[in-house]
């Protein structure tokens, strides 16, 4: 998780609230990918590779921290009410 300082978050939360409230849930998918695009294009810096390749870890560790957050407890309380699949279940 980007833990932050409070300050910090205080400062963007109003900000990402305020673009939020703007998408439009029918058309989610293609609104989030057109401004995480354009966040990215705008904070690139010199477009050296460093830079790519930062942006690029930034987003995977966004992938892995909302499946650690959102998912992986969804898929545990299917599991739990449908059973896991045959060859992982928990001993």
């Amino acid at each position: 998780m980007p833990y932050i300082i409070q300050k910090n978050r205080e400062r963007l939360d109003p900000k990402i609230k305020e673009l939020t409230d703007l998408i439009d849930k029918d058309h989610r998918a293609g609104e989030l990918n057109y401004i995480i695009t354009n966040i990215l294009l705008q904070t690139e810096g010199d477009g050296k590779y460093s830079d790519f390749n930062e942006l690029m870890g930034v987003l995977e560790s966004a992938k892995l921290e909302f499946y650690r957050r959102r998912i992986a407890p969804y898929e545990d309380k299917k599991i739990d009410k449908n059973g896991d699949v045959k060859g992982f279940d928990i001993v």
